[in-house]
């Protein structure tokens, strides 16, 4: 359009100054004043080509910003390359922070619409979602990135003003940028591999939790759990399952209600574990003592009863009375319980002629893990028990355990200082002449280098 007004405007001079110039011609050569109009005709003719000249300078043949719909930027708000260096994302990429959050909202087209926008206000990137629809409203789990100098008490605001009730939110790390499809899988894996895994694997699923299993004939005789329907059952923030061996698992987290989501995953997991039946690692390794003997440090399940009940039979009632903290003839009776993968992991130290000299037990007991050893009176002070805990709490630490403790007695100068050959810090409570001492456990990394224990040689 502008185009078009520019070239009218320019015929017509042209077509006015061919006129002007006929008629001065004429004038000139047929009437007296014929040189006082020529000059006026130069004159005329240079005022049209001054004119032109100021018109083509002020619109140029680029088109005007109204034509292409481009906006300058607001001032501050220019960057050149210079400004901008490739590879980076703005201030997010500089310094952020990762949480996890969870809200209800309305079943109710344009209320995660609303939501989104509300983290977007605040500069939050959406690196996950996922949504559990209830009988009353939606709850949203999101895995959010975040400006380091953003607090969770302004996402929060920020989400109950666009709608969302009921917010939990707690600062996430590495491990949940990993999608809920693959670390349900990895956990089912580790799942089918061992049946020990089995809590832990709920742990990891569902977060910070309390696991008890509670077998269907209690150690000490007495009534058993109350049963639990074979599909399991929901209450708020209590999942109770049946245990594969008929007992039952009762799964705690009074901070925040379990979805209708959480209970199928985990009930898929024990239903796995109950297709599998008892199953433990078969690896094992073969140490030299100081001495000379060889012995096999290997896992150990309730098919090692008989055996195990050979070894206590060999046990002097002062080692028991040590390990088991009462009557002695009740040893026996706690074996079973002690070696089922499904309440913990067990090693056992074999002789070359296939004798138990020796066994670790790494306890699950609720958010704590307990740690306990035997070693057999002719085979003691000789390293084993060091060696059984040492991969005890290299076992504790990859299935993400902060901290062990034992139980024993003051006087019980051997699991004293195995405890403090960890090289870990202690802590020490003594109750009416019990001694616990509890272990913090370092990250995974510096374990290994601790104790000389690696991922791959833990039995």
């Amino acid at each position: 359009m502008h185009h078009w007004r520019r070239d009218v405007i320019e015929l017509a001079a042209l077509f006015t100054a061919v006129a002007v110039a006929d008629t001065v011609a004429n004038l000139i050569g047929h009437g007296p004043d014929g040189t006082a109009l020529l000059v006026i005709s130069a004159v005329a003719l240079a005022a049209t080509a001054g004119f032109h000249t100021w018109w083509a300078r002020r619109h140029g043949h680029a088109p005007p910003t109204g034509d292409t719909g481009a906006r300058p930027l607001p001032q501050g708000e220019r960057t050149g390359p210079s400004e901008q260096p490739s590879g980076t994302e703005g201030p997010m990429a500089a310094e952020s922070t990762l949480w996890r959050m969870r809200t209800t909202v309305k079943d109710a087209p344009g209320s995660l619409a609303a939501l989104c926008t509300a983290l977007a206000g605040q500069r939050v990137d959406i690196l996950s979602l996922q949504t559990h629809p209830l009988a009353e409203g939606t709850v949203d789990e999101f895995l959010l990135r975040a400006p380091g100098t953003l607090e969770g008490s302004e996402l929060t605001r920020a989400v109950a003003l666009a709608g969302g009730t009921d917010t939990w939110i707690e600062r996430g790390d590495t491990h949940d940028l990993v999608d809920a499809p693959t670390r349900v899988l990895g956990l089912a894996t580790r799942t089918a591999l061992d049946a020990a895994e089995l809590p832990l694997a709920l742990r990891q699923l569902l977060g910070r939790c309390t696991i008890k299993s509670l077998p269907a004939v209690p150690v000490g005789g007495g009534r058993g759990p109350e049963g639990v329907p074979v599909e399991g059952a929901l209450e708020d923030t209590v999942m109770r399952l049946r245990a594969p061996e008929g007992g039952v698992i009762t799964v705690e987290r009074p901070y925040l209600p379990f979805t209708p989501t959480e209970f199928a995953r985990a009930r898929a997991l024990v239903e796995l574990d109950a297709r599998l039946g008892p199953r433990i690692p078969r690896s094992h390794d073969v140490l030299t003592l100081p001495e000379g003997n060889d012995i096999t440090v290997r896992r150990a399940d309730t098919d090692d009863v008989e055996a195990a009940r050979a070894m206590h039979d060999r046990c002097s009632p002062r080692t028991l009375s040590l390990r088991y903290h009462g009557p002695v003839g009740d040893a026996d009776r706690y074996l079973n319980h002690l070696l089922s993968p499904r309440f913990g992991r067990t090693l056992a130290v074999q002789t070359a002629s296939g004798r138990i000299v020796g066994l670790g037990h790494l306890l699950w007991d609720g958010d704590e893990t307990e740690v306990a050893l035997l070693v057999e009176d002719a085979w003691q002070r000789r390293g084993i028990g060091a060696e059984l805990l040492q991969r005890l709490v290299a076992l504790a630490g990859e299935a993400g355990c902060e901290s062990v403790y034992a139980v024993t007695q003051s006087s019980n100068t051997g699991m004293v200082a195995a405890m403090r050959g960890l090289g870990l810090p202690l802590d020490y409570q003594i109750e009416e002449g019990t001694l616990v001492i509890t272990a913090r456990l370092a990250p995974q990394a510096e374990q290994e280098d601790a104790l000389g224990v690696s991922r791959a040689e833990a039995p």
